[in-house]
């Protein structure tokens, strides 16, 4: 059997998951990681992209806008600045977040963040 790992994801909004999972992939400021229990304890920033969190056959994907991800011996929790699930960002909220990632673009005025909206345009581009 999997030994699970306690994930915890908040957004300004709401918790949106809080539960044992096998397996998270988080979109680090420095590339996606994957934690799983008893990883060794860590923090990152987060760009915008998709958390995958997998537990045996399931697996949700959820976009997420940057924030941060904190690895404990306890478990990960992601600090996220906006998070939707993926199978909700269709329709009239998917052209809300790609105006919204176009918009910070245009206004960015660091190098990092340029980054971040050219990787929400990426990111939401393909979904």
């Amino acid at each position: 059997m999997v030994e699970k790992l306690k994930f915890s994801l908040v957004s300004p909004e709401r918790e949106l998951v809080a539960r044992e999972v096998e397996q998270v992939v988080v979109p680090g400021a420095d590339g996606d990681f994957e934690v799983f229990a008893k990883h060794a304890p860590m923090m990152s920033t987060m760009l915008p992209g998709i958390v995958v969190v997998k537990d045996g056959s399931s697996e949700d994907r959820i976009f997420v806008r940057g924030g941060f991800a904190d690895v404990t011996p306890e478990g990960l929790t992601v600090l996220a600045e906006q998070a939707i699930r993926v199978e909700d960002l269709k329709g009239d909220l998917l052209g809300e977040q790609k105006n919204a990632a176009n918009n910070d673009l245009q206004a960015a005025q660091t190098p990092e963040e340029n980054l971040a909206a050219q990787r929400a345009i990426e990111v939401l581009g393909r979904l």
